[in-house]
Protein backbone atom coordinates (compact mmCIF):
# COMPACT_ATOMS: atom_id res chain seq x y z
CA UNK A 1 0.00 0.00 0.00
CA UNK A 2 1.19 3.49 -0.77
CA UNK A 3 2.16 6.39 1.23
CA UNK A 4 -1.23 8.59 0.02
CA UNK A 5 -3.55 5.06 0.21
CA UNK A 6 -2.34 4.79 3.88
CA UNK A 7 -2.86 8.45 4.98
CA UNK A 8 -6.14 8.51 2.82
CA UNK A 9 -7.06 4.55 4.82
CA UNK A 10 -6.02 6.77 8.58
CA UNK A 11 -8.19 9.40 7.75
CA UNK A 12 -11.07 7.44 6.52
CA UNK A 13 -10.82 5.53 9.92
CA UNK A 14 -10.03 8.23 12.40
CA UNK A 15 -13.80 9.72 10.65
CA UNK A 16 -15.53 6.48 11.71
CA UNK A 17 -13.82 6.33 15.19
CA UNK A 18 -14.55 10.04 15.51
CA UNK A 19 -18.27 9.67 14.48
CA UNK A 20 -18.76 6.47 16.79
CA UNK A 21 -17.74 8.47 19.73
CA UNK A 22 -19.54 11.41 18.71
CA UNK A 23 -22.35 9.65 17.90
CA UNK A 24 -23.02 7.77 20.75
CA UNK A 25 -22.15 10.32 22.55
CA UNK A 26 -25.04 12.25 21.67
CA UNK A 27 -27.44 9.84 22.98
CA UNK A 28 -26.55 10.33 26.42
CA UNK A 29 -27.99 13.20 28.37
CA UNK A 30 -26.15 16.23 27.64
CA UNK A 31 -24.54 16.75 31.24
CA UNK A 32 -23.28 13.54 31.37
CA UNK A 33 -22.45 13.26 27.18
CA UNK A 34 -19.77 16.79 28.34
CA UNK A 35 -18.38 14.69 31.40
CA UNK A 36 -18.14 11.70 29.46
CA UNK A 37 -16.56 12.85 26.12
CA UNK A 38 -14.08 14.69 28.69
CA UNK A 39 -12.77 11.85 30.71
CA UNK A 40 -12.42 9.81 27.39
CA UNK A 41 -9.73 12.78 26.04
CA UNK A 42 -8.13 13.06 29.01
CA UNK A 43 -8.05 9.16 29.86
CA UNK A 44 -7.75 7.63 26.06
CA UNK A 45 -7.66 9.73 23.42
CA UNK A 46 -4.65 12.11 24.97
CA UNK A 47 -2.32 9.05 25.78
CA UNK A 48 -2.77 7.69 22.11
CA UNK A 49 -2.37 10.89 20.59
CA UNK A 50 1.08 12.31 21.71
CA UNK A 51 -0.67 14.82 24.23
CA UNK A 52 0.55 14.16 27.37
CA UNK A 53 4.22 14.36 26.31
CA UNK A 54 3.39 18.07 24.31
CA UNK A 55 1.73 19.69 27.47
CA UNK A 56 4.70 18.65 29.56
CA UNK A 57 7.14 19.60 27.08
CA UNK A 58 5.40 23.28 26.90
CA UNK A 59 4.72 23.57 30.67
CA UNK A 60 8.80 22.96 31.14
CA UNK A 61 9.51 25.50 28.05
CA UNK A 62 7.40 28.35 29.78
CA UNK A 63 6.68 27.18 33.08
CA UNK A 64 9.52 25.07 34.56
CA UNK A 65 8.64 26.44 38.26
CA UNK A 66 5.57 24.32 38.07
CA UNK A 67 5.05 21.57 40.72
CA UNK A 68 4.85 18.02 39.17
CA UNK A 69 1.93 17.52 40.81
CA UNK A 70 0.41 20.70 39.66
CA UNK A 71 1.73 20.30 36.18
CA UNK A 72 0.50 16.20 36.29
CA UNK A 73 -3.28 17.90 37.23
CA UNK A 74 -3.09 20.28 33.81
CA UNK A 75 -1.84 17.05 32.00
CA UNK A 76 -5.09 15.79 33.19
CA UNK A 77 -7.34 18.73 32.57
CA UNK A 78 -6.14 19.83 29.22
CA UNK A 79 -7.31 17.24 27.27
CA UNK A 80 -10.40 17.09 29.12
CA UNK A 81 -11.41 20.93 28.42
CA UNK A 82 -10.91 19.87 24.67
CA UNK A 83 -13.20 16.95 24.73
CA UNK A 84 -15.69 19.01 26.60
CA UNK A 85 -15.29 21.54 23.76
CA UNK A 86 -15.44 19.48 20.93
CA UNK A 87 -18.67 17.43 22.15
CA UNK A 88 -20.42 21.01 23.00
CA UNK A 89 -20.11 22.56 19.54
CA UNK A 90 -21.94 18.73 18.23
CA UNK A 91 -24.24 19.69 20.74
CA UNK A 92 -26.02 22.36 18.91
CA UNK A 93 -29.28 24.00 20.65
CA UNK A 94 -27.98 22.73 23.92
CA UNK A 95 -24.73 24.22 23.90
CA UNK A 96 -26.42 26.94 22.92
CA UNK A 97 -29.11 27.51 25.71
CA UNK A 98 -26.45 26.99 27.98
CA UNK A 99 -24.32 30.13 26.54
CA UNK A 100 -26.58 32.37 25.32
CA UNK A 101 -27.01 34.56 28.38
CA UNK A 102 -23.33 33.92 29.80
CA UNK A 103 -22.34 36.73 31.73
CA UNK A 104 -20.11 39.40 30.58
CA UNK A 105 -17.40 40.43 32.59
CA UNK A 106 -13.88 42.57 32.65
CA UNK A 107 -12.69 45.63 31.91
CA UNK A 108 -13.62 45.59 28.25
CA UNK A 109 -17.29 45.15 29.09
CA UNK A 110 -18.53 49.02 28.53
CA UNK A 111 -16.15 48.85 24.96
CA UNK A 112 -18.30 46.22 24.08
CA UNK A 113 -21.46 47.50 24.61
CA UNK A 114 -21.07 50.47 22.99
CA UNK A 115 -19.36 48.55 19.91
CA UNK A 116 -22.60 46.55 19.31
CA UNK A 117 -24.20 49.80 18.56
CA UNK A 118 -21.68 51.25 16.36
CA UNK A 119 -22.05 51.24 12.57
CA UNK A 120 -17.90 50.77 13.12
CA UNK A 121 -16.12 47.34 12.30
CA UNK A 122 -15.32 45.10 15.07
CA UNK A 123 -12.79 42.60 15.29
CA UNK A 124 -12.45 40.05 18.34
CA UNK A 125 -10.15 38.12 19.05
CA UNK A 126 -10.64 35.13 21.28
CA UNK A 127 -7.96 32.48 22.00
CA UNK A 128 -8.07 28.25 22.89
CA UNK A 129 -9.28 28.80 26.02
CA UNK A 130 -12.62 27.40 27.95
CA UNK A 131 -14.69 26.75 24.68
CA UNK A 132 -14.16 29.61 21.88
CA UNK A 133 -17.18 29.54 20.66
CA UNK A 134 -18.70 30.31 23.90
CA UNK A 135 -17.69 33.36 22.48
CA UNK A 136 -19.25 33.21 18.98
CA UNK A 137 -22.74 31.84 19.90
CA UNK A 138 -23.27 33.64 23.09
CA UNK A 139 -22.67 37.11 21.68
CA UNK A 140 -24.93 36.32 18.28
CA UNK A 141 -27.63 35.73 20.45
CA UNK A 142 -27.21 38.76 22.02
CA UNK A 143 -27.48 40.41 18.71
CA UNK A 144 -24.03 40.98 17.81
CA UNK A 145 -23.66 38.71 13.88
CA UNK A 146 -19.82 37.46 14.04
CA UNK A 147 -17.73 36.04 10.94
CA UNK A 148 -15.58 33.36 11.58
CA UNK A 149 -12.88 31.20 10.23
CA UNK A 150 -12.28 27.43 10.40
CA UNK A 151 -10.08 25.13 9.38
CA UNK A 152 -10.65 22.84 7.25
CA UNK A 153 -10.51 19.23 8.26
CA UNK A 154 -7.81 16.56 6.73
CA UNK A 155 -11.66 14.08 5.84
CA UNK A 156 -13.73 15.13 3.54
CA UNK A 157 -15.95 13.15 5.06
CA UNK A 158 -15.54 14.70 8.67
CA UNK A 159 -15.42 18.12 7.80
CA UNK A 160 -18.81 18.03 6.33
CA UNK A 161 -20.35 17.23 9.40
CA UNK A 162 -17.93 19.72 11.34
CA UNK A 163 -19.22 22.61 9.61
CA UNK A 164 -22.67 21.09 9.76
CA UNK A 165 -22.11 21.92 13.65
CA UNK A 166 -20.38 24.95 14.12
CA UNK A 167 -22.96 26.63 11.59
CA UNK A 168 -25.58 25.57 14.43
CA UNK A 169 -23.60 27.89 16.86
CA UNK A 170 -23.51 31.05 14.78
CA UNK A 171 -22.62 32.35 11.03
CA UNK A 172 -21.20 32.78 8.65
CA UNK A 173 -18.20 31.16 8.65
CA UNK A 174 -15.60 30.25 6.11
CA UNK A 175 -12.98 28.28 5.41
CA UNK A 176 -9.27 29.41 5.89
CA UNK A 177 -8.38 28.97 2.46
CA UNK A 178 -8.01 31.67 -0.94
CA UNK A 179 -11.65 31.73 -0.86
CA UNK A 180 -12.53 31.82 2.88
CA UNK A 181 -10.07 34.49 3.65
CA UNK A 182 -11.54 37.18 1.27
CA UNK A 183 -15.04 36.58 2.37
CA UNK A 184 -14.28 37.34 6.11
CA UNK A 185 -11.98 40.49 5.18
CA UNK A 186 -15.41 41.83 3.30
CA UNK A 187 -17.77 40.90 6.25
CA UNK A 188 -15.23 43.26 8.07
CA UNK A 189 -14.78 45.59 5.10
CA UNK A 190 -18.98 46.24 4.90
CA UNK A 191 -18.83 47.26 8.48
CA UNK A 192 -19.05 43.91 10.43
CA UNK A 193 -18.22 41.63 12.47
CA UNK A 194 -15.39 39.25 12.78
CA UNK A 195 -13.99 36.85 15.47
CA UNK A 196 -10.08 35.49 15.26
CA UNK A 197 -8.54 32.89 17.16
CA UNK A 198 -5.02 33.57 16.93
CA UNK A 199 -2.59 32.14 19.54
CA UNK A 200 -1.62 30.14 17.08
CA UNK A 201 1.81 29.71 15.27
CA UNK A 202 2.72 30.03 11.82
CA UNK A 203 6.34 29.62 10.34
CA UNK A 204 5.71 32.70 8.06
CA UNK A 205 4.83 34.91 10.90
CA UNK A 206 6.91 37.10 12.26
CA UNK A 207 8.35 35.88 16.29
CA UNK A 208 6.38 38.03 19.14
CA UNK A 209 6.26 37.10 23.25
CA UNK A 210 4.20 34.86 24.71
CA UNK A 211 5.22 33.66 28.52
CA UNK A 212 8.35 35.32 27.77
CA UNK A 213 9.50 32.94 24.87
CA UNK A 214 9.71 33.24 21.20
CA UNK A 215 6.40 32.42 19.65
CA UNK A 216 5.58 33.01 15.81
CA UNK A 217 2.21 35.62 15.90
CA UNK A 218 -0.13 36.11 12.76
CA UNK A 219 -0.07 40.16 12.20
CA UNK A 220 -3.56 39.76 10.16
CA UNK A 221 -6.60 40.46 12.85
CA UNK A 222 -4.46 43.78 13.18
CA UNK A 223 -3.84 44.44 10.07
CA UNK A 224 -7.43 44.16 8.89
CA UNK A 225 -8.50 45.97 11.89
CA UNK A 226 -6.22 49.00 10.78
CA UNK A 227 -6.70 48.84 7.16
CA UNK A 228 -10.62 49.23 7.97
CA UNK A 229 -10.43 51.48 11.13
CA UNK A 230 -12.14 48.29 13.26
CA UNK A 231 -12.50 48.26 16.65
CA UNK A 232 -10.32 45.59 18.57
CA UNK A 233 -11.77 43.80 21.66
CA UNK A 234 -10.17 40.61 22.91
CA UNK A 235 -13.00 38.21 24.12
CA UNK A 236 -12.67 34.94 26.01
CA UNK A 237 -15.50 31.87 27.18
CA UNK A 238 -13.83 30.79 30.34
CA UNK A 239 -15.56 27.66 31.80
CA UNK A 240 -16.84 28.28 34.97
CA UNK A 241 -16.17 25.32 38.29
CA UNK A 242 -19.30 23.49 37.45
CA UNK A 243 -17.34 22.54 33.76
CA UNK A 244 -20.95 22.93 32.21
CA UNK A 245 -21.35 26.76 31.92
CA UNK A 246 -18.80 30.05 31.13
CA UNK A 247 -18.41 33.55 31.60
CA UNK A 248 -17.43 35.69 28.83
CA UNK A 249 -14.03 37.59 29.74
CA UNK A 250 -13.83 40.70 27.97
CA UNK A 251 -10.55 42.77 28.02
CA UNK A 252 -9.32 46.28 27.55
CA UNK A 253 -9.70 47.18 23.21
CA UNK A 254 -6.39 47.35 21.89
CA UNK A 255 -5.90 50.46 20.68
CA UNK A 256 -4.42 51.11 17.26
CA UNK A 257 -0.55 51.26 16.63
CA UNK A 258 1.84 49.11 14.34
CA UNK A 259 0.61 45.01 13.82
CA UNK A 260 3.38 44.23 15.94
CA UNK A 261 2.69 46.13 18.99
CA UNK A 262 -1.08 44.89 18.48
CA UNK A 263 -0.64 41.41 18.42
CA UNK A 264 2.35 41.86 20.95
CA UNK A 265 -0.77 43.28 23.58
CA UNK A 266 -2.81 40.16 22.04
CA UNK A 267 -0.24 37.96 23.22
CA UNK A 268 0.01 39.60 26.90
CA UNK A 269 -4.05 39.45 27.13
CA UNK A 270 -3.98 36.18 26.46
CA UNK A 271 -1.29 35.18 28.79
CA UNK A 272 -2.66 36.89 31.48
CA UNK A 273 -5.42 34.81 31.36
CA UNK A 274 -4.68 31.42 31.07
CA UNK A 275 -2.05 32.20 33.92
CA UNK A 276 -5.47 32.37 35.80
CA UNK A 277 -6.88 29.38 34.08
CA UNK A 278 -3.94 27.17 33.18
CA UNK A 279 -6.02 23.23 32.53
CA UNK A 280 -8.02 25.48 30.13
CA UNK A 281 -5.71 26.56 27.36
CA UNK A 282 -4.72 24.43 24.62
CA UNK A 283 -1.11 23.49 25.47
CA UNK A 284 -1.14 20.59 23.09
CA UNK A 285 -0.77 23.15 20.28
CA UNK A 286 3.13 23.96 18.86
CA UNK A 287 2.73 27.37 19.91
CA UNK A 288 6.61 28.30 20.69
CA UNK A 289 9.50 28.63 18.23
CA UNK A 290 11.25 25.58 18.81
CA UNK A 291 9.09 23.31 20.58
Amino acid sequence: MGENATISLRNRLTNVAARVVLGGAMLVPYERRVRLVGWIFSRLVAPVAGWQTRIRDNLRHVLPELSHAERERIVRNVPNNVGRTLIEIYSGEEFIARIKDAPLVGPGVAALEAAKTSDKPLVLMTAHIGNYDAVRGSLARQGLEMAALYKEMTTAAFNTHYVKAISVIATPVFPTNSKGIPGLVRHLRDGGTIGIVADVGSRKSPILSFFGQDARTPLSAAEWALKFDATVIPVYGVRNADGLTFELFVDTPIAPGTPEDMMQRYNDSVEALVRENLDQWFWIHRRWKGT
